[in-house]
């Protein structure tokens, strides 16, 4: 059994998901060993104050498809100042490039190198030119056909901008995607701030070519830091959400690193993983 002292009961244990029942919050306040009952802070999200880690309540919430974290009493929505996202399968459902593939039948050949570079396999800047190459005389129209027909925002993404913008954290966008989708999810979102690559677009057609400097995993990270500087921000009021290894960086050098339905890789090195819950629930971490 765990055993507790009061020096070490500084954090919050935050579960959350649609799968969650009474049953399950009994089970986990059973092997949490505590005295201090559950407060709902959202439909399918409830925490437990003045916590310590128990790993047998992570094993278990993993094993009943919940999302867990043990997060600490400092970290509040308040203390934030600053949020950086992925697009690609973090704010948006699609990975753009695979989806523009599509319209010219070679998906399968592109999503293969997009697995291989997400799963840090291949140096993205490579595998970005290597997909970008295969999309060569794909018409300016067919984008548009990606952004209209298959495009949608991820469960909880307005929700959690809409928090970002109460509490007067600066958003941005930063995406290894292309500036094409980035602009205008920026602007389905009203986020103040979006960073992607440029497609080479002639007479209205993908030159199969890249615009300037790609936007990788060490740019991701660098736009994070120029902005926190601009903003007089300190490293703690920042936080990173992403899924791919190409995120890893921008997440190390936030206050707080958040996995959203992510690699095991990313899940790994990541301070938070959301696997069940919507992106709303990266608000329900820092509420208490």
């Amino acid at each position: 059994m765990a055993s507790f002292h009061k020096n070490y009961l500084n954090m919050r244990l935050v579960v959350q998901g649609s799968a969650i029942t009474q049953a399950h919050l009994a089970h986990i306040h059973l092997l949490s060993n505590t005295s201090v009952q559950f407060t709902q802070i959202a439909e399918h999200a409830y925490y437990l104050a003045n916590q310590s880690l128990v790993p047998e309540v992570h094993k278990f919430c993993t094993e009943q498809h919940i999302d867990c974290a043990y997060v600490q009493d400092k970290q509040h929505i308040e203390n934030i100042g600053l949020c950086v996202m992925d697009m690609d399968s973090t704010l948006i459902s699609i990975e753009c490039i695979d989806e523009i593939a599509d319209m010219v039948g070679i998906k399968p050949q592109v999503a293969a190198i997009t697995e291989r570079a997400m799963q840090g396999e291949l140096d993205f800047a490579q595998s970005l030119r290597e997909r970008v190459a295969l999309l060569k005389g794909l018409q300016e129209s067919d984008l548009m056909r990606v952004l209209n027909e298959r495009l949608q925002l991820n469960p909880g993404a307005k929700e959690w901008i809409e928090t970002c913008k109460k509490h007067n954290i600066t958003t941005l966008l930063v995406s290894g995607g292309f500036n094409f989708f980035a602009d205008r999810v920026k602007a389905m979102l009203g986020l103040d701030y979006a960073v992607a690559n440029s497609l080479e677009i002639i007479n209205g057609k993908l030159t199969g070519h890249i615009l300037g400097d790609i936007v990788d995993a060490q740019r991701k990270a660098s736009e994070l830091i120029k902005l926190r500087n601009q903003l007089g921000l300190s490293q703690t009021q920042t936080i990173a959400i992403g899924d791919g290894a190409n995120d890893l960086k921008m997440m190390s050098v936030a206050g707080v690193g958040i996995a959203y339905h992510a690699k095991p890789l990313v899940q790994a090195q990541a301070t938070y993983a959301l696997n069940h819950i919507g992106l709303d629930g990266v608000a329900n971490l820092f509420t208490s």
